[in-house]
């Protein structure tokens, strides 16, 4: 299916297109999450905008075949800075993020083309998303587990290891085709989990972007550590949780 086919037909597949710093500045990183503050709480808000139009947006859609365009455009934005923000926070770039409106000189962009949606699986949306939901939740837990060092790696080498990139742009990419799948903006199912088939004789580099993404075999094999450490923290999360007794369990057991 050509581009245009695809685009018009819904059944795009969101692009993240990401071009890694040659070196990053160690104060920035140092203090990343801190200077990141002010966008986390712009999209705290406009999170809870964006629940409220996609809401809106699932019953237009089941009607219509395709979202209307203020709908499509207001979720297009708040997914394109949410994946902004995401990259800065993962350290995949190191320029400040601009708010909310991107600048088309920031080294991240997010390509979404919505079309027709097939309305039996906007009717079902909700039940579709959950295997593609699970694996991009395990993937962050994972990077979760790991952030700390892979911040202090990147602290002290001053730049991102190739390995590291590949597996973290991998599975922000993936996050951000789940999310995009999520508020009805494309048919296309998230996958390419991995990244994207290597052309015949291309060189292992990292491109000057993600389009394609090809991965090193070091930036797959630290992937499907995001995997398994993420599986098990999210298990022994939920252990830990089944454990804790409820507030009402918790009165009971010392009145008894």
């Amino acid at each position: 299916m050509s581009e245009s086919a695809a685009v018009e037909d819904g059944r795009f597949l969101p692009e993240l297109l990401v071009t890694p710093p040659q070196r990053h500045r160690r104060w920035t990183v140092l203090l990343r999450i801190l200077l990141l503050v002010p966008h986390f709480i712009v999209l705290w808000a406009l999170g809870i905008a964006a629940a409220v139009v996609v809401f809106i947006g699932w019953f237009a859609a089941l009607v219509l075949g395709r979202l209307p365009e203020w709908i499509s455009g207001f979720l297009i934005l708040y997914i394109s800075y949410s994946t902004r923000v995401g990259a800065s926070a993962w350290l995949l770039v190191d320029r400040y993020p601009p708010f909310v409106v991107g600048d088309p000189e920031f080294p991240v962009d997010v390509e979404i083309r919505p079309g027709r949606l097939n309305r039996w699986a906007v009717a079902f949306r909700f039940v579709l998303l959950i295997p593609a939901a699970i694996v991009a939740s395990v993937t962050s837990w994972g990077f979760a587990v790991l952030a700390f060092f892979l911040w202090l790696i990147i602290l002290v080498m001053g730049r991102n290891p190739r390995p590291v990139f590949d597996a973290s742009v991998a599975a922000l990419r993936y996050s951000m085709r789940t999310n995009a799948y999520i508020y009805l903006l494309t048919g296309a199912y998230p996958k390419r989990l991995f990244g994207d088939a290597r052309e015949e004789g291309e060189v292992a580099e990292v491109p000057a972007g993600t389009r394609p993404l090809v991965m090193s075999r070091g930036g797959r094999i630290l992937l499907i550590v995001f995997i398994v450490l993420g599986a098990l923290a999210m298990v022994g999360n939920g252990a830990v949780s089944s454990t804790q007794p409820s507030p009402h369990e918790y009165q009971y057991a010392h009145l008894g």
